[in-house]
């Protein structure tokens, strides 16, 4: 569609939040829209008095992009007043939304839609904002710290986030994370508390809430020497072999202990209720799907069940 031939100049229409959201006309549409876009992608709302789910859509829209402070802008069009530009952008029901970027339309939706939507479409135009982007850089230095082992200064940091942003899903994960490294379970599960309703089964979350209950289930295992000769005794003494499995984790032998899961789903897969291959299991929620363990012990548990 070629919106170039539409007559620049005429009057601003109104203008709110700062500049962020404003009406436009058929006259101003050029200057508001396409020359704007230019500099900064532009939303335009196509919209009429009489339509309900238009009442619905415009008050949210105003809101989120305000609150993504200036990574867009706003233009409202009555298209009862002017019909133009609509008609020459085969607009056929309202709401309608298109997003503006160099001068033409790259994306758009119809139809009221959820706040939550709305902020995901929004950011998908815009990508992340400055703060996005400072926040996320500061999120990655915490868990850079963590996985240098750096414990203190990445809990530090973690919590630093979340004094301004109670509900930040990955500070409270990697808070979590930081306090199982240092023992401090009780800690950590009162910082698990903190995730906000319907964020409990975000990877992160249920990661985090993995490494604890994994901590808790080593707190009382005996003595890895001891539970060694007991396998050395009776190899088919699979909960000598799971306990050994759990306490070679905690001390980070991680091939280790996939190694003595997987003899148990070898010898006896079955043995109570499938708990090897269920431990493995969690032990990828932990350790992360891409992480190169994750990947070697999914290979290795399919080489054995479906041998």
């Amino acid at each position: 569609m070629d919106l170039t031939s539409l007559t620049p100049g005429g009057g601003a229409g109104g203008t709110a939040a700062g500049g962020l959201v404003k009406d436009t006309t058929t006259q101003t549409f050029m200057q508001d829209v396409i020359e704007e876009s230019r500099n900064q992608p532009v939303l335009v709302d196509f919209w009429a008095p009489w339509c309900g789910p238009c009442k619905q859509l415009g008050p949210l829209i105003e809101k989120v992009v305000t609150e993504a402070k200036g990574a867009v802008k706003l233009v409202k069009m009555n298209i009862d007043d002017h019909p133009a530009v609509a008609q020459q952008m085969g607009v056929q029901s309202i709401p309608a939304v298109f997003a503006f970027v160099d001068g033409r339309p790259v994306d758009g939706f119809m139809g009221a839609l959820p706040e939550s939507q709305i902020k995901e479409f929004i950011s998908r135009i815009a990508g992340p904002s400055a703060e996005e982007q400072g926040l996320e850089q500061v999120l990655e230095s915490a868990q850079a710290a963590f996985d240098e082992g750096d414990i203190a200064g990445a809990a530090e940091i973690y919590g630093a986030v979340l004094q301004e942003d109670r509900e930040n899903v990955a500070a409270i994960a990697g808070l979590t994370r930081c306090l199982v490294a240092s023992g401090e379970l009780d800690r950590a599960t009162q910082t698990l508390a903190l995730v906000p309703p319907g964020k409990e089964t975000d990877p992160l979350i249920a990661g985090a809430k993995a490494a604890l209950e994994l901590a808790e289930q080593t707190a009382d295992l005996g003595d890895i020497g001891n539970l060694a000769h007991a396998l050395e005794t009776d190899p088919n003494d699979h909960q000598s072999r799971f306990d050994l499995a759990l306490a070679l984790n905690a001390r980070g032998d991680r091939e280790d202990a996939v190694n003595h899961l997987i003899e148990i789903i070898r010898r006896k897969r079955d043995w109570n209720e499938e708990a090897a291959r269920k431990q493995l299991v969690q032990f990828f929620d932990v350790w992360g799907a891409t992480d190169p363990m994750t990947i070697e012990a999914r290979r290795k548990l399919s080489s054995v069940l479906f041998s």
